[in-house]
């Protein structure tokens, strides 16, 4: 039963990478790129290479993505990077397909509007699902774990040399209606994703508080408090409260069901963070400490 809910979640996330994915491609091929409309990351860069170079952009997308993906597959493991490898490969056939479709206006505001909507609904659905298609994100995600920096600032960061790129080759209007496309985009993300960056609480009612503690700090190098409860009518159980972003609860989930598939989950939105909720690595040798500590009570 649990095998079987396993690959019904696997299949699950696979298609909504797909369709993601195909949202995605559809919107560059028929919006963006026409009209020298450029995404942020590696696409953006994929889309001005394949300008000047006259090139398939599909071929740029998986070419620079690979030194990302490496440092993915490095820092946030192997389920990462088979959805990543998928999500990107599919997304390069999906370019390939739609290439040959006409541009859908002319209107390079119209194609700014709608273009920024059907990108932000398919990244925002590949995202929900785990994977990625610009590994810039994953370079993101790691900055963010070992940074104040959140997730969308590294992005901008990034983004900001692109469109400073673009001006520079192809005019400050293009720029502009890019940044303009960029932000569109990023709330359409905000809204099918719940959040890019936005941070969520997690709590966890468990027995093998310890083990799922330990996991969360080694998959997402986060820490975890754990509280001693006492269930009314289940008995004693450990509560684990997390902070941590919305691209992080895929792996949260996984890591759980892992553990303690009978586990109870809550997950909430954080209005505002006060102090530092994410590890440094200053911390490392207590956090340790203090999982060990706690095996050591369990086990007497």
């Amino acid at each position: 039963m649990k095998n079987h809910n396993e690959m019904l979640i696997h299949l699950i996330s696979f298609i909504g990478i797909t369709i993601g994915a195909m949202l995605s491609a559809f919107s560059i091929q028929t919006f963006l790129s026409p009209n020298m409309i450029l995404d942020g990351g590696v696409i953006g860069i994929s889309m001005i290479v394949s300008k000047l170079t006259n090139l398939p952009l599909s071929i740029f997308t998986i070419i620079l993505n690979i030194p990302f993906l490496l440092i993915g597959y490095k820092n946030l493991g192997k389920k990462f990077l088979i959805k990543a490898v998928y999500a990107m490969l599919i997304f390069s056939c999906f370019l390939t397909m739609f290439s040959n479709v006409n541009e859908l206006t002319e209107d390079i505001l119209l194609a700014t509007i709608y273009g920024g909507i059907i990108l932000g609904i398919g990244v925002g659905l590949v995202i929900r699902s785990g994977g990625c298609l610009d590994g810039t994100e994953s370079v993101a995600i790691i900055i963010n774990k070992k940074t104040s920096f959140s997730t969308g600032q590294i992005i901008m960061l990034f983004n900001i040399f692109i469109y400073l790129t673009a001006g520079a080759l192809f005019g400050l209007d293009k720029a502009l209606y890019s940044l303009l496309m960029y932000f569109i985009t990023f709330k359409i993300i905000d809204l099918v994703s719940e959040g890019l960056e936005q941070a969520k609480a997690a709590m966890i009612i468990t027995e093998q508080g310890s083990q799922i503690a330990k996991e969360i700090y080694n998959k997402l190098g986060r820490t975890a408090t754990l509280i001693e409860g006492n269930g009314l009518v289940s008995g004693k159980k450990d509560i684990l409260y997390c902070v941590l972003t919305r691209m992080e609860i895929s792996q949260l989930r996984t890591i759980v069901n892992s553990k303690d598939e009978k586990a109870f989950v809550t997950i909430t939105e954080v209005s505002e963070i006060i102090g530092d909720h994410i590890k440094s690595n200053k911390k490392i040798k207590q956090v340790r400490k203090n999982i060990k500590e706690i095996k050591n009570d369990k086990g007497d």
